[in-house]
C-alpha cells in the first residue's frame, strides 16, 4: 500500500509520517533518497537522524528502492524531491526519461508486500523559479506527485503541521 504525503518545507511532512509509521508498526524503515551536497544540506540531514530513534532501520538509496529488504515492513521514504534530483541529474536534466526512470521505481514497490509511505514537496505553490532549468524540475515534480497521489491509496497534505486527508 502506498500513502503519500505531501506539502510545503517544514510543513511538518517528515514528523507526521513517522508518526504514522509508528502507529503501524514498531520498526519502521526509513530511507534516504538524498545525496549530501553542502554543509547546509548535511545539517539538515542530521536534525532528520536526530528524529528517529534506535527503533528505526534506515537505509540510504538513490534509485532501485524496490531492491532493498522492505518486504512485508512500513517504510517511510523521505523525499521524492530528492529522489527525482537523482534521475533529474544522471539523464542530464531530461524531464522525460527522468519521469520515466520515477515511474517504475513507484510501480515496482506498489507491488510489494507493506506499507510505503513516501513524502514528497509541493514545489508548484511556492515562488516561481527563476531558470529555465528550474522550472523544468518544478514540473517534473508536479507530475512525479501526481502519479504517486494517483497510486495511493492516500493522500495527505500537510500545512503548518496540520494533515489534511485528500484521499482515505
Amino acid at each position: 500500500m502506498l500513502i503519500f504525503v505531501t506539502g510545503g518545507v517544514r510543513s511538518g511532512k517528515s514528523a507526521y509520517a513517522q508518526q504514522r509509521a509508528l502507529e503501524i508498526c514498531a520498526d519502521p524503515v526509513y530511507v534516504a533518497t538524498a545525496k549530501i551536497w553542502d554543509e547546509d544540506f548535511k545539517a539538515r540531514v542530521k536534525r532528520h537522524q536526530d528524529d528517529r530513534g534506535p527503533e528505526w532501520t534506515t537505509f540510504e538509496a538513490y534509485r532501485d528502492l524496490h531492491l532493498l529488504p522492505l518486504d512485508n515492513r512500513t517504510v517511510v521514504i523521505d523525499c521524492v524531491t530528492l529522489w527525482l534530483t537523482n534521475f533529474f541529474m544522471e539523464r542530464d536534466n531530461d524531464i522525460e526519461l527522468s519521469l520515466s526512470d520515477f515511474k517504475k521505481e513507484i510501480d515496482q514497490l506498489a507491488i510489494l508486500p507493506g506499507t510505503f509511505i513516501i513524502i514528497s514537496n509541493e514545489l508548484g505553490m511556492g515562488m516561481h523559479a527563476e531558470t529555465a532549468l528550474g522550472r523544468q524540475f518544478a514540473d517534473l515534480q508536479g507530475w512525479a506527485n501526481q502519479y504517486v497521489a494517483a497510486k495511493s491509496k492516500e493522500a495527505v497534505f500537510i500545512v503548518s503541521g496540520i494533515p489534511l486527508f485528500l484521499k482515505q
